[in-house]
This record gives structure tokens, C-alpha cells and sequence, in this order.
């Protein structure tokens, strides 16, 4: 029996060079997936205060950890729309992160604004180990996972302030005035409470807001009514110290189910990284602040204080338990006047 091998060495030839053909495709396909970067914008509402320089140094970790594969966009100072239509853009993967004040989430889930709770932190030290607490990062980054939401990061920001157009030393002094206040039924409460009328309002609206006499004050940080120029229509400065104010980053969920999965973890390690070199800077950015704001001694005394020392308050907290007009007395904080001339 004669066998034919006629054609057998091309058809082989041709289907080693296919395989070939192939596993160059798929060598190309995995450097062309290794080269690829991926965008990273990270918006927030306020400027040149914690959550920006933590927005910074986290966007400098994500960038080195993933080898320059992600590269960060900040976008301070509500560029990319209010922080309501941050927090949707977040959640449809249009933005990839947000770092916000938790309570401006609780219409996502109310219970983001459990951290404006009135007396529930007394110092920054206190508010940093709250943010560090197991417990406290699983429940709050957790929130929202099943709305478009992954929690990258929870810090404690700042302690409040309230900026006015007229002093409020005493806890009579709230009674009638229009106050602006975060997106947290705390806060609303409270501010009822004292007799003041709550108006909540993202960051970009309070200055016109205080020019046209629609608000009386804002409860915000040293550092926010600085970079916001709201001196510029509100003279006086109470720190009240409370609520706390925390700061969280939220990733789109889309988004980073989409990163490969060697990407991933960058971002997580970008996050204990920011909150590290964050705190340094923070206190440094309330001084600096308050040192622009030109704060003096709202008693006569007309000496410059610097920021970030712990005052003991007669907590606005404890208020709230009694009637108002019970405790019109007390001192709730130190009042200062802004001595220095706003830059035009």
C-alpha cells in the first residue's frame, strides 16, 4: 500500500503560523492591556482645605502604586456640578470618585449622616480615632455598595465653625437667624432647636447667599470660609467645634470593576497613604487660614489666636435636651472678629 503525503508539510506549515499568528495576537493584546491607562477624576465641592490636599495626595498614591496606568484629574471648587451631581455621577461611572462630607450622601442612604451626630467626637484626635475604628470604616464604606458606591476612605476633616454677619457668642444668638448647614437632619435639628431656621445649601451658593442677607451665617471650617472668600459678606467667626466634620472618598463601583485586577488595589493603598501625609498638612492649612482671615479676639482683646488648639465648649448638644431659652447664658464657643481686610 502506497500512503500519499502530498500536501501534509504546507497544511502543517500553515497551521503552525497560524498558531503563531495567534499567540503574537495574544502577547500583543496583553502588553496593549498593560499600556492602557484609565482616567481617574476626582471631584469635591470645596477648595484649598483638607479634603483637597487629601484629594491630592491620594491622587499622587494612586498614580505611583499603579505605575502611571491611572492617571488622576482633581477637579475642586464643585467644577463638576454641585455635590449632588457629583454623587450621580459617581454612581453612573461619568466621575470616578468623590470626596465629600458623608452627610451629603444620605439621600443615597441616611445613615451616611450618622457621623454628624452633635457631641459624638469633643477633638480631632477623638475624630481620627472614630475614622480609624474597624467598626466605623466597614459600616460607613460600606454604604452604598449596592448603589453604584465602593467606600475608598474615611477621615476626620475638621471640627465646625460658624461664620456670620453679626456675633453669636451665646446660644440666644442663633434664634432667628438663617444658617446655612450640611444635608444632615442633625444639623436641621439642632439648628431648630436653637431657634434658627436651617437652610441647606452646597458650598457655591452660601457667599451670593450671605451678600444678599438670604443667610445670616454658615457652619462650615476655617479653612472653607477662607477659600471661599465669605469674609468678603460675614465678619465674625464662632468655633463651635461641633458637629465633626469627616471627609469620605467613594469610588464609581462601576468604574473599578472595570480596572484589571492588578489595578485595583492601588487605590486602596493610595488611601492610608493620603490620610498619613493629609494630617500633616491639615493643621497647617486651618493656621494658614485663620492667620489670612486676619482672627482676633471677639472679647476686646484683639490678639490673634492660631487654630487647632482644643477649647472646652458648653456643647450646643447638650442643649438640646432642654428648652431653648434655658440655657440663653452660655458661652458656646470663642467668637472671633476677622480683623483683616478682605482682598478685592
Amino acid at each position: 500500500m502506497v500512503v500519499t503525503q502530498r500536501g501534509f508539510a504546507p497544511q502543517a506549515a500553515a497551521a503552525a503560523g497560524g498558531a503563531l499568528l495567534l499567540s503574537l495576537a495574544t502577547a500583543l493584546d496583553a502588553c496593549a492591556a498593560n499600556d492602557k491607562t484609565y482616567v481617574m477624576k476626582i471631584a469635591l465641592a470645596t477648595l484649598d482645605d483638607a479634603l483637597h490636599q487629601y484629594a491630592k495626595n491620594y491622587a499622587a498614591a494612586v498614580e505611583r502604586d499603579s505605575g502611571g496606568r491611572i492617571k488622576a484629574e482633581i477637579y475642586p471648587a464643585s467644577q463638576l456640578g454641585s455635590i449632588e451631581r457629583q454623587a450621580q455621577g459617581v454612581q453612573f461611572g461619568a466621575i470616578q470618585c468623590q470626596i465629600v462630607a458623608p452627610e451629603f450622601l444620605a439621600g443615597i442612604d441616611e445613615r451616611f449622616e450618622v457621623l454628624a451626630a452633635p457631641g459624638l467626637v469633643k477633638s480631632m484626635a477623638d475624630g481620627q480615632r472614630v475614622a480609624a475604628d474597624p467598626r466605623v470604616m466597614k459600616l460607613m464604606l460600606g454604604l452604598g455598595a449596592d448603589k453604584g458606591l465602593h467606600g475608598a476612605g474615611l477621615f476626620m476633616n475638621s471640627q465646625s465653625a460658624v461664620i456670620a454677619r453679626t456675633p453669636i457668642r451665646h446660644l440666644a444668638d442663633f434664634k432667628g437667624k438663617k444658617i446655612r448647614i450640611f444635608a444632615s437632619q442633625f444639623q436641621s435639628v439642632a439648628m431648630q432647636r436653637l431657634g434658627a431656621t436651617p437652610k441647606p445649601m452646597t458650598l457655591g451658593g452660601v457667599l451670593p447667599a450671605l451678600q444678599d442677607n438670604a443667610l445670616d451665617g454658615a457652619v462650615s471650617s476655617i479653612a472653607v470660609f477662607n477659600a471661599m472668600h465669605y469674609q468678603h459678606a460675614a465678619k465674625y467667626v464662632t468655633e463651635t467645634g461641633q458637629p465633626a466634620i469627616f471627609g469620605i472618598a467613594e469610588v464609581s463601583k462601576k468604574w473599578y470593576d472595570s480596572l484589571p485586577a492588578d489595578l485595583q488595589p492601588a487605590g486602596r493603598r493610595g488611601v492610608g497613604d493620603a490620610q498619613d501625609t493629609g494630617e500633616r498638612r491639615r493643621r497647617r492649612i486651618e493656621n494658614e487660614a485663620a492667620t489670612e482671615l486676619g482672627i482676633s479676639s471677639g472679647h476686646g482683646g484683639g490678639t490673634k489666636h492660631a487654630v487647632g488648639r482644643n477649647f472646652r465648649y458648653r456643647a450646643v448638644d447638650d442643649h438640646l435636651t432642654s428648652p431653648p431659652d434655658s440655657r440663653t447664658g452660655a458661652v458656646i464657643g470663642r467668637s472671633c472678629l476677622l480683623t483683616r481686610k478682605p482682598s478685592s
